[in-house]
């Protein structure tokens, strides 16, 4: 077939030559293929004659930019000939020199986009030297990455986070005297000091904390997008995750949460376990907050090209900081049950259950999700467990030392401040004891409306309910029943006022309250009947005559003498017997006065005159109606007092 020639001016010529121009850019076929593939377009149009210069001319050019792309390279690589000087004196100046740093990239853009271009796939020659040189490339920058997260990592100022968060205390006040062993732990806190349990940190809004020097952010972010362009995403991302999971473990610890075996928790005291625990719920708060949301924002913007590949960066990242933390959490929960471990276990409760919640959100690593639930789990059943456990405590609590003074007794005070703190976690607790409301169905109570109560509820009336009755049994230590009365209204006045200022209020209900207040005025009945009945007696006219002139002054002088001898022996006993409550100590005065100061003046008005104009009448008519009503304020204070060493107070 002959050359065909068609003349359609320079213009037309032109066009066809870069359309030939561009089908030869398009062939990365061998240089056999190329040359045969010439003669045809050759033998179709004369103008095609000189395509020849032009593969020679471009390849000259795509030859000339691998050149000056790999001679860049080849400088800064430490791996190169010792005859390089240059490149054994000088690192790359990332940092320092961020125009070479450009230099560097736009090379290694350079010979990527050549090759992706296949532009030297034709030359094997130079298509080695182009692998040879990306590889360099990549271990330099591999290099250079982890250099910078290294260098601009910034260290977790914790003073700075406690610093933005609110702190809330709760009063636990301390018990005193004997109690059983369950509630040994906190018998021993000073009681005046009394016993805090702090719920450790909250945090209002989420606190925005640089983890990296936001200035490397970017350097960070063109290194990792040559990184994958060439392949080299699984190299870049284990060196950011193997960085960023050593500064993840260095804020644990900065935080105060060591790495710990589950046996090794388990060995721990309590009060330093208590210490870890508390420390632990403030990290977890931390990390979800401050360093698993600035981890997720720094993968977001520094893999920002790829979705999956920030999404695995990010999740392996952190794995083993969330582990170490579950761990914990796994320990405690499989640990040894005891009563002062329940507001802690609550606490690690509630914080994980949040942060479970930002998991869900963060991960695509269902395992830390499914590990977490877990946990969380477990540290549900040791919280229901050791409430349920704290029940029993109560009921079965068998100390059988009764209060010298008729007090109050350390398990009233240990059980009522222990469930006013409870009240604070309501909301944890009716959720996790709802599964235990058929323990509870079988409590009878008049006192409140059962159907509307929580489950929560249901179980704090269960457990007073139960301390209640180990007060009765331990009234029963007493051999004088005046003072058992007196330990009953002190105790159970206790109680009622723990519910009256408090949340327990709200639960418990206004009728319950008004039931117990009931019990106590009976209590106060029942000791002015055991106590005051005998003295009261005396001061009746039976069996001392008809009459103020017939009297019988042997047994009218028979009848002050007994008086003296009640009234002395109830004084000497009673000033030591102690009512802590004002109020309660105060009604009870008043009402002893208004039963007894009546009587007295009313047998002094008939039968006294009898008696003072005699002999010895001071031996007999030793007290006037003030003096008994001064010394009757001394009463249930304390502090013994013996009336024999004083004389009349007044006249």
């Amino acid at each position: 077939m002959g050359t065909t020639t068609t003349n359609l001016g320079v213009g037309s010529e032109d066009r066809v030559m870069a359309t030939a121009q561009q089908i030869l850019k398009s062939l990365n076929t061998p240089k056999e293929v190329r040359e045969d593939m010439l003669l045809i377009f050759s033998s179709f149009d004369n103008r095609l004659s000189n395509i020849t210069d032009l593969i020679n001319e471009n390849a000259d050019t795509t030859s000339g930019r691998f050149d000056a792309a790999e001679k860049v390279i080849l400088r800064w690589d430490f791996s190169s000939s010792s005859s390089n000087a240059e490149a054994s004196r000088h690192p790359l100046p990332w940092e320092d020199s961020p125009d070479e740093a450009a230099e560097y990239l736009a090379a290694v853009d350079e010979i990527l986009q050549l090759v992706v271009d296949m532009s030297i796939r034709s030359d094997n020659k130079i298509m080695d030297r182009a692998e040879t040189a990306i590889q360099m490339a990549m271990s330099r920058l591999e290099d250079e990455f982890r250099l910078i997260l290294i260098r601009n990592t910034v260290p977790l100022d914790s003073e700075r986070l406690y610093g933005s968060i609110r702190r809330v205390s709760l009063s636990f006040a301390a018990n005193e005297g004997e109690i059983g062993e369950e509630f040994e732990s906190f018998a021993e806190v000073d009681s005046e000091r009394g016993f805090f349990h702090d719920r450790g940190p909250s945090f209002g809004d989420d606190l925005c904390v640089d983890l990296i020097n936001p200035d490397a952010v970017v350097e960070l972010k063109e290194i990792a997008e040559r990184m994958i362009n060439a392949g080299y995403e699984k190299e870049c991302v284990q060196v950011y995750s193997n960085v960023r999971r050593d500064a993840l473990d260095e804020c644990l610890v900065i935080l105060g949460v060591e790495k710990l075996s589950i046996e090794e928790v388990q060995k721990i005291e309590w009060k330093a376990l208590d210490e870890k625990m508390k420390k632990w719920v403030q990290a977890v708060k931390i990390t979800v907050r401050v360093l698993l949301k600035g981890e997720k924002r720094l993968c977001d913007q520094i893999f920002s090209g790829s979705n999956s590949i920030k999404e695995i960066c990010f999740n392996e990242t952190v794995k083993g900081c969330v582990m170490q933390l579950l761990n914990f959490g796994e320990a405690v929960a499989i640990g040894k049950r005891s009563s002062e471990k329940l507001f802690r276990i609550l606490d690690m409760y509630d914080v994980l259950a949040d942060a479970l919640l930002e998991f869900e959100m963060m991960f695509t690593d269902e395992y830390m999700c499914t590990e977490a639930k877990g946990v969380l789990a477990g540290l549900g059943d040791a919280a229901k467990g050791t409430f349920l456990e704290f029940e029993n405590a109560v009921k079965n609590e068998v100390s059988k030392k009764p209060m010298q003074n008729g007090e109050i007794h350390p398990l009233t005070r240990y059980v009522m401040n222990y469930v006013k703190l409870l009240v604070d976690y309501s909301e944890t607790l009716n959720s996790l004891l709802e599964s235990a409301e058929d323990e509870a169905n079988g409590l009878q109570s008049e006192d409140v409306e059962l159907e509307t109560m929580t489950p929560f509820a249901k179980r704090l009336l269960l457990l007073i309910s139960s301390l209640e009755s180990n007060l009765e049994e331990k009234s029963k230590l007493y051999e004088d029943g005046t003072l058992l009365c007196i330990f009953l209204m002190n105790n159970n006045l206790y109680i009622v006022q723990k519910v009256k200022d408090s949340e327990l209020r709200k639960l418990l209900g206004d009728n319950w309250v008004r039931k117990r207040r009931g019990s106590i005025r009976q209590y106060a009945t029942s000791y002015l009947r055991a106590c005051w009945t005998k003295a009261l007696y005396c001061l009746k006219d039976e069996g001392i005559g008809g009459s103020s002139n017939n009297t019988s002054k042997v047994a009218l002088k028979e009848r002050f003498k007994n008086f003296n001898a009640c009234f002395e022996d109830i004084y000497r006993i009673q000033t030591g017997w102690k009512i802590p409550d004002p109020q309660l100590r105060e009604e009870l005065r008043i009402s002893i006065s208004e039963k007894v100061l009546p009587a007295y003046r009313s047998f002094m008005g008939r039968f006294g005159s009898q008696l003072e104009s005699g002999r010895h009448a001071g031996k007999y008519i030793k007290y006037t109606p003030d003096d008994l009503e001064n010394y009757l304020l001394d009463l249930f204070e304390g502090t013994p007092l013996v009336l024999h060493h004083m004389r009349r107070k007044s006249s």
